[in-house]
């Protein structure tokens, strides 16, 4: 297709469709602006694998052209891949200062902090990158230093909301730029990408200030230790913690590696109001009143090798849960995490604890930094965009927010609902969705990024699901005699000892195929694995049912 190179296109690399690795692509002629760099976490059928992130193909077959990284806020699902892809690619980031803090601790970790170029933004600051004017306003979310993106391109202003809601009474006094959000709209605006997670819920999102009512209230009827796992990237929630725990006379135990990571960057550049003596470490727990502690800990989405879990497990060296303590769940289970979290929960209970946890509404104890219903449309109407694409969300939300949007007066053929990997491209003004570019997911397991494919991945699957067999065979060099073998190891399959009927047919069945092998003179020893790991998985199945992954090793001595 040929396509003016006076085009602006807007590209998914991540974010829609799904909840987390986030990844925008801004293009005007031969500039190109990444927004976002996220990261995920695999779900159940991804065996081993440690993160997913976005696939840069497109990127690293353009990096000439790629002029910065501007990042809305520092949430995980915003900043997680950018050690991962800057491994592969450098490029200059953009970011608030709290936002900057945690991807320098990340940068660091990975040995990049030296080489990874970064300028610090705020809701004022104005640049040009390539040939575009950038501009920011401030949004509302549940970690502080949010903003929005204003990109004034040649074809038109095309605005990324980043993730927000309008809370009117901010925790931190950073309140919304709602008056900068309405100019914008006055201004003309070509494109609009909002955020779409909460897009199913009706109403208003309440005011993280009404969970810090709360917490207080608890804190001062708790007699015994209390445990309150929350995200640890939720700063004003730690702040209401800290500000609870102070005027309850608590100190407070940090667990959890990205807990006592976000509080300590958090402190220094001024974000939490912390006074130092406040805080101990978990060996003095024991010669504390479990009155006089608060332990802020990591694992309200169940993870099972957080702190929560272990605590709840009694794996946990230093602090346990006593009969009478009390456990908040500040925060919602992510869709998965239910049966992860509810283990946790009964775990508790056992121990005599009283576990606070559900739904926020029920419990008070979690508010979503996501905007509902009245909010997106808030924002559409401050806007007013001539076309709008939803992102950030699963597709039910990304099509929750195209009614919302009709609703509110966006024409219905203005409203473009992407998949990772289209374009949006715009000629004109006029907006068209015919092309794509190549994407997938970017796997990481441990050091290794992007090497892990699907044949990996379907083994892995084997192997969990129906085990191994190995066949070990020694042959003569000489002239193809068996000298020993085949001694066969089970591992996942079956236990040797309780099936040696089975084991000695298996045995017999891969001495038979030798044998025809040999005497027809073939010594490809591809076809000689082929044929065994055939005859012997026909045989498995008919007796077992089962498909284990069968591993033929020849040997020649």
């Amino acid at each position: 297709m040929e396509v003016s190179q006076d085009r602006l296109s807007i590209i998914a690399l991540g974010g829609v469709n799904e909840i987390g690795k986030n990844m925008y692509v801004l293009q005007y002629s031969e500039d190109i602006i990444v927004i976002d760099c996220g990261s995920k976490f695999p779900d159940e059928s991804l065996l081993g694998i440690d993160l997913i992130i976005p696939d840069i193909s497109f990127l690293l077959e353009n990096k000439e052209k790629v002029r910065g990284l501007v990042v809305t806020h520092g949430h995980e699902d915003h900043i997680g891949g950018i050690p991962y892809i800057i491994k592969q690619f450098n490029m200059p980031i953009y970011a608030t200062r709290l936002t900057l803090g945690l991807v320098e601790g990340k940068l660091r970790e990975h040995g990049l902090l030296s080489t990874t170029v970064l300028h610090e933004i705020d809701s004022e600051s104005k640049l040009t990158l390539g040939a575009i004017p950038i501009r920011f306003f401030r949004t509302n979310h549940s970690i502080p230093d949010c903003l929005g993106v204003v990109f004034d391109t040649p074809q038109g202003t095309v605005v990324h909301t980043g993730d927000f809601k309008f809370d009117l009474t901010p925790v931190n006094d950073q309140y919304a730029d709602i008056h900068k959000m309405a100019s914008i709209g006055q201004q003309g605006v070509l494109a609009l990408l909002s955020e779409s997670t909460n897009s199913e819920r009706p109403g208003f999102t309440p005011s993280e200030r009404l969970v810090g009512v709360h917490i207080e209230e608890t804190f001062t009827k708790a007699t015994g230790k209390i445990f309150l796992s929350t995200f640890a990237s939720n700063v004003h929630r730690l702040q209401q913690v800290i500000d609870a725990a102070e005027k309850t006379n608590r100190k407070i135990v940090l667990l959890g590696r990205s807990m006592v990571n976000v509080v300590d960057i958090a402190s220094k550049l001024g974000y939490l109001k912390l006074p130092p003596e406040m805080i101990i470490e978990a060996q003095e727990v024991q010669r504390m009143a479990p009155h006089e502690l608060v332990i802020l800990c990591t694992g309200s989405q169940g993870e099972p090798m957080a702190a929560l879990a272990r605590l709840a497990n009694d794996t946990h060296r230093q602090v346990e849960v006593s009969p009478g303590d009390t456990v908040i769940l500040a925060a919602t289970p992510i869709p998965g995490n239910e049966r992860n979290v509810a283990r946790i929960v009964d775990n508790l209970f056992e121990k005599r604890a009283k576990v606070i946890y559900g739904s926020g509404s029920v419990t008070g104890m979690h508010v979503s930094g996501h905007a509902s219903q009245e909010e997106l449309k808030l924002m559409l109407t401050l806007m007013k965009p001539k076309y709008f694409i939803p992102i950030h969300g699963e597709y039910r939300m990304l099509y929750q927010h195209r009614l919302l949007a009709e609703a509110v007066g966006v024409e219905v053929d203005h409203i473009f609902i992407v998949n990772n990997g289209e374009v949006v491209d715009f000629v004109n003004a006029e907006a068209r969705q015919v092309r794509k570019v190549p994407n997938g997911n970017t796997l990481v397991d441990g050091l290794g990024i992007g090497d892990i494919g699907n044949v990996v991945l379907r083994d892995r699957k084997v192997l969990s699901e129906d085990g191994v067999l190995i066949l070990v065979i020694t042959l003569s060099r000489s002239d193809g005699s068996i000298i020993s073998g085949p001694d066969i190891i089970s591992r996942g399959f079956v236990y040797v000892k309780e099936s040696e009927p089975l084991i000695e047919d298996v045995h017999r069945i891969a001495l038979t195929t030798l044998t025809q092998l040999q005497e027809m003179k073939s010594n490809q020893w591809s076809v000689y694995k082929q044929a065994i790991k055939e005859s012997i998985g026909k045989f498995l199945f008919t007796q077992t049912k089962r498909r284990p992954m069968i591993l033929p090793i020849i040997i020649q001595v």
